[in-house]
């Protein structure tokens, strides 16, 4: 059910993103290219990152470990850039799907996506239940 609900916040995330044009980013649909396609592309494209975000991202966070150190934690932003690229390239490959004008325009859209799971990720937490003193 996370990883759903991790897909769809995603995919609202990305079209935000689509959403803004300096940042170049878009989301071309698979055909016939109506409002349903759509949807379903930016569905797909919201699982795809959110798969390449988890198996690769945290073993280049891992890797990358001394960088976040010596760079206060900066270095995250290139990070999820370079995995919005990859995002990207991987689904360029299907012949739909989203493409980024440039590497530095995908680390802002990356930070953008990141501002809006973090707000989701907030409101959608589990509640702990609290326990009435009597």
């Amino acid at each position: 059910m996370r990883f759903i609900i991790r897909v769809v916040v995603n995919a609202f995330a990305i079209w935000v993103v689509t959403l803004i044009p300096v940042l170049q980013v878009t989301v071309t649909a698979f055909p016939p290219a109506q409002m349903l396609q759509f949807v379903l592309t930016l569905l797909a494209v919201g699982a795809i990152f959110a798969l390449v975000n988890t198996i690769i991202g945290t073993v280049v966070k891992i890797v990358a470990f001394p960088l976040y150190i010596l760079t206060l934690g900066l270095i995250g932003f290139i990070i999820n850039g370079f995995l919005l690229w990859l995002t990207a390239w991987i689904t360029s490959g299907f012949g739909w799907g989203l493409s980024v004008g440039s590497f530095w325009w995908g680390v802002l859209a990356a930070l953008i996506i990141s501002i809006i799971n973090a707000i989701f990720g907030f409101v959608l937490r589990p509640q702990e239940k609290r326990s009435r003193r009597d």
